[in-house]
């Protein structure tokens, strides 16, 4: 099998994203600029590696003066491609970290797939964590303050810094799903509290209650679909009329 290096497709991948920041933006500046350059040059570079192994590799690639020195060439010109490649793989890395330091969220998600993609999947889960850590601390106030006795404005903010981490975090980032998870069962009691002091006829297709008491703690894999039907009941109850 092909080495990552020698794919041309991926090779310029991260190229393109690098492109397409700075020209969406022709006022981008400093340290994003400067990642993006860099990354521009070492993909330049590979691919000049990588020419020449082609073409060292190729049966008319030299002349047979050359023939002696042939394999060395070729040997030489491989390990420049692949130490070219990992220079690239690490300017890719710099290049999401600077995103990072924006809130680029989708940016370096965006990096994170291109780097999978191309077998790296090591360095990518690797960001993808960082990715994780970074949207984790920019809602972590909302998350706090959750408890099973919070009022309806409290609530509103758990559920959107809730949603936000599921749709923000890559769901293979390790512990995503358990960790929202967590605090679900304290959000739907909070929610269950504020029915059950209205008086509201709680149908018994609603899993609110079953939510509330942790029933869905050993299933972390649904967690998307217990928020969603915590919000709903939440939205339900706040537009109940006399609610306004």
């Amino acid at each position: 099998m092909a080495s990552p290096y020698l794919s041309l497709r991926q090779a310029v991948r991260p190229a393109i994203y690098a492109h397409f920041l700075l020209a969406a933006d022709s006022e981008r500046a400093g340290h994003l600029a400067a990642e993006c350059e860099d990354l521009l040059f070492l993909t330049r570079e590979l691919l000049k590696a990588v020419g020449l192994a082609e073409i060292l590799g190729a049966p008319d690639g030299v002349t047979e003066e050359d023939g002696g020195d042939r394999q060395a060439l070729l040997l030489g010109a491989y390990a420049e491609a692949g130490l070219l490649w990992a220079k690239v793989v690490g300017s890719t890395m710099a290049l999401a970290r600077a995103l990072l330091d924006r809130g680029d969220w989708d940016g370096v998600r965006r990096l994170a797939g291109v780097l999978a993609d191309a077998g790296e999947d090591g360095t990518a889960a690797e960001l993808k964590t960082q990715l994780g850590k970074a949207v984790w601390a920019a809602y972590r106030e909302p998350l706090q303050d959750i408890s099973n006795t919070m009022p309806p404005a409290a609530i509103a903010a758990a559920i959107e810094a809730l949603r936000a981490v599921v749709h923000e975090v890559p769901e293979d980032v390790p512990d995503r799903n358990r960790e929202v998870n967590r605090f679900l069962a304290p959000l739907a009691a909070s929610v269950h509290a504020i029915m059950r002091g209205q008086g509201t006829d709680i149908p018994y297709s609603s899993r609110i209650e079953h939510i509330a008491s942790g029933g869905v703690a050993r299933y972390p894999d649904i967690v998307k679909l217990s928020l969603d039907e915590i919000a709903a009941e939440f939205e339900g109850t706040c537009h109940r009329p006399g609610n306004g």
